[in-house]
């Protein structure tokens, strides 16, 4: 089940030019296209006069096409005219709020009329000359609370990422949890140890030694309805850590958006938000390649999880004190769900 009273990330921007978009959002069937003043609109991928995708037509003067038989739709659903057939009328079909943000598309799968621009997440990172930013997208083919138990618990990175980001320490260092209303905090902070191969290329990148011993952090914030940003970094070990001065550091939040497609699929809009040396392009680049090598290694081990769980949906699982940042993320959800399945706001 999914929360739909609440903003997902559907698509970046540059997604959304010239063509429509189809995108299956939290099991809705959704086509993104840009209509007048280039403002982009939602609607369910059905053209009611024969059920057609009407993501395989096209963008004509702010209206949407049908490539079957060239109905034009309205951004707000209704027809508009078909080609010799009067229209008027034809059952309107369902639009969805949308709103064009830091880059992405964000859609409200939910009640347009619940749908609220205040409620849409506030980052620092985007859009800020102090912070450069690359990512890019996976479609997983897992349930979307398996990639926040996975992001919510960082011990694997040790064995699944054990060429770039992993070591030992964070098998070695236990994590605390904390829980503020929706919002679920996982902290690690890891002192004197040696930086991992990913940590040594930043530092360089930054102008810093990479061969001295390094503080490192690692900090979890999960927010509903599926968002989960990681503070990470290192600092010059006894220059304070988390808080070294920039001089000292480098500093960066990872980015996942993870919006549910099905039941047993997600899109996952990942990225890496840095504060040090955010003009140079190449250095972005580098990072956005080094970033998508780890999260592929993430979604074999997702997709192989999922079907395992699908194969085997009576068998319990194990609960240990690792899983505390995805089991609290796990409860907030139900909650919401409860809540917006019994009418109650949140």
């Amino acid at each position: 089940m999914f929360i739909k009273n609440a903003w997902y990330v559907a698509a970046t921007a540059a997604e959304v030019q010239d063509k429509p978009l189809g995108r299956t959002i939290c099991g809705e069937p959704m086509v993104f296209y840009r209509g007048e003043a280039n403002k982009v609109a939602a609607l369910e991928d059905f053209c009611p006069h024969r059920g057609a995708p009407l993501s395989l037509g096209k963008v004509c003067n702010g209206k949407l096409v049908c490539g079957y038989h060239g109905l034009e739709m309205g951004c707000d659903g209704k027809t508009v005219s078909m080609p010799g057939q009067r229209v008027r009328g034809f059952p309107a079909i369902r639009s969805f709020a949308t709103v064009e943000r830091y880059g992405f598309i964000w859609v409200w799968p939910g009640d347009v009329a619940e749908a609220d621009e205040s409620k849409l997440p506030v980052f620092e990172f985007f859009d800020n000359p102090q912070w450069a930013y690359g990512g890019g997208l996976y479609h997983i083919q897992c349930n979307y609370k398996l990639m926040i138990d996975n992001l919510m618990d960082l011990t694997h990175e040790t064995y699944v990422h054990s060429n770039s980001i992993g070591q030992k320490e964070i098998d070695e260092v236990p994590c605390t949890t904390k829980v503020d209303g929706d919002h679920v905090v996982t902290s690690r902070f890891m002192e004197n140890i040696e930086a991992p191969p990913f940590w040594k290329m930043a530092l360089r990148h930054n102008n810093l030694a990479d061969d001295v011993p390094v503080d490192r952090w690692q900090i979890c914030h999960f927010t509903p309805p599926s968002h989960v940003m990681i503070e990470v970094g290192v600092a010059h070990a006894g220059k304070g850590g988390y808080d070294a001065p920039d001089e000292s550091k480098v500093y960066s939040m990872v980015v996942d958006f993870i919006t549910p497609e099905t039941e047993t699929s997600i899109l996952y809009f990942w990225g890496m938000a840095r504060k040090f040396q955010p003009q140079n392009s190449e250095l972005t680049d580098a990072i956005r390649e080094g970033q998508g090598k780890i999260f592929a290694e993430d979604l074999d081990m997702l997709e192989r999880q999922q079907r395992n769980l699908t194969r085997y949906p009576d068998r319990a699982l194990l609960m240990l004190n690792i899983d505390a940042g995805g089991v609290q993320s796990r409860r907030v959800i139900e909650r919401l769900l409860t809540q917006e399945k019994n009418g109650v706001a949140a």
